[in-house]
């Protein structure tokens, strides 16, 4: 349930005492959800590219007092040898946290000119047979390697592996997350992703703080959120609404992007540099909203670090049986 106590909203009493005071939250706008272990909110590092990335990361994490409960890959499972996986693997089980590879080619990496349009085409949706079952080599990959969160950017790989996990053909507890590139922006597509398998929804982080609270009215599935967004999705920075978006939009992880930096995928050693620095800003981002947080008494409701299942979602039923 939502916290009892109200946090001070960003620049009151200041403005109450100027007679410039805002309108109060309406508490019919809170999200009545958690995740399982009673947490409203958990951490996410992205782009986590490798074996050395993590290392800066939880380096990085540990000197800041960063609580990490999950961190993401965005280059893909293809991009790893077997041994750099195991070792990220062994990193995050030592720390209790959560590993999330992207999986399989996508549109924007393949042939298809569309995606090089105006339009963008099909964005990084998996065209074709063959791209999908790419996305399931991969996945049977990570899981066999011991990854537990697999990122997904199609729809219909979502529903791919939802059935492979229920099938045995993953493991059962594998955990499968939507890419922000193809994120749902209303409630229907929100509950639609839900029903296809999707354990953890990053959305785009232009919705408002009322689309938040239209997705919660449907689904209680956790929501993924760059506080701040890289620059192709927007460059938004949000760290004064993060109070009022956990309020809103629990059960959710909170993402670390950067704006104003390059793109490192693919990534590799001619972009370790940029990799590296960028990681551990990331982190320090991190701590400058948990510090917002601290300042304004909306610190609490975070989920035990190690925390990393869902909890029971609405699924569709798979014809095949």
């Amino acid at each position: 349930m939502p916290p009892s106590s109200t946090p001070r909203r960003p620049g009151e009493p200041a403005l109450a005492a100027l007679g410039l005071s805002g309108p109060e939250p309406d508490p019919a706008d809170a999200s009545p959800h958690t995740f399982p272990d009673g947490g409203r909110w958990r951490v996410e590092i992205p782009s986590v590219e490798g074996p050395e990335a993590l290392s800066a990361v939880l380096a990085e994490a540990a000197a800041l007092d960063v609580p990490v409960h999950r961190v993401s890959q965005g280059s893909g499972v293809w991009m790893l040898t077997d041994a750099e996986i195991s070792e990220m693997v062994s990193a995050t089980a030592e720390r209790d946290v959560e590993l999330c590879l992207f999986t399989g080619p996508r549109g924007t990496w393949d042939t298809g000119a569309a995606t090089r349009t105006d339009s963008g085409g099909g964005g990084l949706r998996a065209r074709g047979h063959d791209a999908v079952a790419g996305c399931v080599e991969d996945a049977v990959r990570a899981t066999s390697l011991g990854v537990g969160c697999l990122l997904v950017a199609d729809e219909g790989v979502l529903w791919t592996l939802h059935r492979a996990r229920t099938r045995g053909i993953i493991p059962a507890d594998t955990t499968l997350k939507v890419s922000a590139l193809i994120g749902p922006v209303n409630p229907a597509a929100y509950a639609v992703h839900e029903g296809l398998g999707a354990d953890s929804l990053n959305v785009p982080s232009d919705l408002t703080l009322q689309h938040l609270t239209e997705i919660r009215r449907v689904s209680r599935a956790p929501m993924d959120m760059y506080v701040e967004a890289p620059d192709d999705l927007g460059g938004y920075v949000r760290m004064y609404e993060v109070a009022e978006l956990i309020r809103r939009g629990a059960p959710l992880y909170l993402k670390f992007g950067l704006a104003k930096a390059p793109s490192v995928y693919p990534s590799g050693l001619h972009l370790r540099g940029t990799v590296l620095s960028t990681a551990r800003e990331r982190v320090r981002r991190g701590r400058l909203v948990l510090d917002l947080l601290a300042r304004h008494g909306a610190d609490g409701g975070m989920s035990p670090l190690g925390s990393r299942l869902p909890g029971a979602l609405r699924r569709f039923t798979d014809p095949a049986g």
